[in-house]
């Protein structure tokens, strides 16, 4: 999908093997780490020479040229289906503009702020799990989400520091990426995963391309086409081994590997941009690890006691 960032989540509806694979699931999910890693990074380095909106644009428009070529070669992707064409239609247009928020998100903030504003993701999906799933969130998930907001308000910081619209922009995308992820169970369901990632990615790009004319340009050097590459490819080797991990292993293993990702954008921010996370900023981090790390093991419990 093209998502801003990856978001550690509990695997998808109908994903997950009788008998995990933990070891290999932890491989998948280090890859996963370093693609999204590099993604990142990449687009901060990108947006100083490029307009973040023009970036979703590129980046959008040569995944769609690959698909278009790997037509051609997976019988897969010419067998796809829409018989939920709205569905696809709102589901792309809501991961088209949580792209854009969070591309513009990491080129205006610290790389390790606009990261944890990121993983807040699966706090606004326990509670849309609630409003369009109609699932019962007990007081300890509740409690765990009322924490991983409060740590946002940690790093918000309203009244105590200047307005940053882009620290809202990061909130909004993670919303809107978990609204995403909420529809996407159902229209996996009815299409497969196949057609809801070729929808995500066309309705992307149609999105896209007004918001970006304003601002239009291409890489003028080598330099930034290569960087563009990795922006492309590290979201692939996300998108991929993400599907991978926990397609063999367990989402609450998982998801504590994934937070590694905070580490390696940490050290970047501070080797490439000499940016150092302020106290305020490492405990609000702390605060929504532990919150989204809680929701995801308990929701890993309360599966398996279903299952029983």
């Amino acid at each position: 999908m093209a998502t801003p960032s990856p978001i550690p989540q509990t695997a998808p509806e109908g994903v997950g093997p009788s008998a995990p694979d933990n070891s290999a699931g932890i491989t998948w999910m280090l890859i996963s780490v370093v693609g999204a890693s590099a993604m990142s990074v990449a687009v901060r380095e990108l947006s100083a020479s490029i307009d973040s909106r023009m970036i979703v644009v590129l980046r959008s428009v040569l995944i769609l040229v690959g698909l278009m070529v790997a037509v051609g070669f997976v019988p897969r992707l010419r067998a796809v289906r829409f018989t939920r064409p709205g569905l696809h239609i709102l589901r792309g247009a809501l991961i088209g503009l949580s792209t854009h928020l969070g591309f513009y998100t990491l080129s205006v903030l610290p790389l390790a702020t606009t990261t944890v504003l990121f993983f807040t993701a699966p706090i606004f999906a326990t509670i849309l799990s609630v409003v369009f799933q109609g699932q019962t969130v007990g007081l300890r998930r509740s409690l765990a989400v009322a924490a991983g907001f409060l740590g946002a308000i940690i790093i918000l910081r309203p009244g105590l520091q200047p307005f940053e619209p882009a620290m809202l922009a990061a909130l909004a995308s993670s919303a809107m990426f978990a609204v995403a992820l909420t529809l996407s169970r159902g229209l996996v369901a009815a299409d497969g995963s196949a057609a809801a990632y070729v929808s995500s990615v066309v309705i992307t790009v149609i999105v896209s391309i007004p918001l970006a004319l304003p601002v239009w340009a291409t890489p003028g050097t080598g330099w930034t086409w290569f960087i563009l590459g990795i922006v492309v490819v590290g979201g692939a080797v996300r998108g991929f081994a993400d599907i991978e991990a926990y397609a063999k292993g367990e989402a609450s293993v998982l998801a504590p590997i994934a937070y590694l990702r905070l580490v390696l954008i940490g050290i970047a921010g501070y080797v490439f941009y000499a940016e150092t996370p302020d106290t305020p900023t490492i405990i609000g981090a702390v605060i929504i690890v532990a919150s989204t790390l809680y929701i995801a093991r308990r929701e890993a419990i309360l599966k398996r006691l279903a299952r029983l």
